[in-house]
């Protein structure tokens, strides 16, 4: 069997930076508490690491709100302007772990809102990213992430339209979503944020995809962008596989094919991917 594992697959470096100050901090502050502001990464098994060195995750402002005292990290995706506001207040030691490219976004935001423009946020709701983002807007903001989403949005024909997306966003998506915004006439600018990570490994696991009967990508359920690469290649190999851990592979589903493309979310650590193509290489 031809096994074709991306060069792309695995950690991105705002993932890689965010969870090396996450372990640094455990070393340097040993007598103290280390948090964490959300899951620092979307990934179940980093996540258990570092709460076995001891490090909790704080899930909401208020429960920020009760600690005295310790090391906050700021997750990967970044968080609202609220929070750092409140961080400041409570005179804790604050790292900032957040993606660079999601760092940038937060000011061009802040400044375009400032000067009265309706911000648009290609991306999902509930992500943590896009709330953050939607945190460092100072007044409308409208997140999209369908069609439908496009066809209800209403802005003053007045008013002046900024459009950013989420850095994990599908790029073929924010392209043909950009374009039916553009015909429903409104005065917009675009700003393609998604970050080049992201487009790299995109474009990768599609191409792997065209050319593998048989396609495994590799993430927490979670990862934002380990599901935008799984429907990139289920759109491009019917028979993609979405698994989490080795242990989620069923090797049957492989018994026939030639060709088996391998990639991963950005989130996903190198041991986990090493182990799967190992595998699959071994058995058949």
């Amino acid at each position: 069997m031809e096994i074709i594992c991306a060069k792309t697959a695995g950690f991105c470096f705002g993932v890689k930076r965010a969870v090396e100050l996450v372990f640094s901090q455990v070393e340097e502050h040993k007598e103290d508490k280390v948090y964490t502001y959300g899951p620092i990464i979307h990934n179940g098994e980093v996540i258990k690491a570092l709460e076995d060195k001891g490090v909790m995750i704080l899930h909401s402002k208020e429960e920020l709100e009760e600690i005295h005292g310790g090391v906050v990290v700021i997750r990967s995706h970044g968080v609202e302007k609220a929070i750092y506001d409140l961080l400041e207040e409570k005179k804790v030691k604050v790292v900032d772990a957040t993606c660079p490219d999601v760092k940038k976004i937060h000011s061009i935001v802040h400044k375009e809102s400032e000067e009265g423009k309706h911000i648009v946020i290609m991306g999902d709701s509930h992500h943590p990213e896009v709330q953050g983002i939607r945190g460092w807007v100072q007044g409308e903001a409208t997140v999209v992430e369908s069609l439908q989403d496009i066809e209800d949005l209403s802005i003053p024909e007045s008013k002046k339209c900024f459009i950013v997306a989420q850095t994990t966003f599908n790029l073929e998506k924010f392209k043909d979503l950009v374009e039916i915004i553009k015909k429903k006439g409104y005065d917009i600018s675009v700003l393609n944020t998604i970050c080049n990570a992201t487009k790299k490994r995109q474009e990768e696991a599609k191409k792997i995809a065209e050319q593998a009967e048989a396609m495994i990508v590799i993430g927490d359920v979670s990862s934002s962008n380990t599901q935008k690469l799984y429907e990139i290649c289920q759109n491009a190999c019917e028979a993609t596989y979405y698994i989490q851990t080795l242990e989620d592979l069923d090797f049957n589903q492989l018994e026939s094919v030639k060709s088996v493309g391998i990639t991963a979310g950005a989130s996903t650590p190198n041991t986990i991917i090493e182990e799967v193509q190992n595998s699959v290489r071994i058995i058949f």
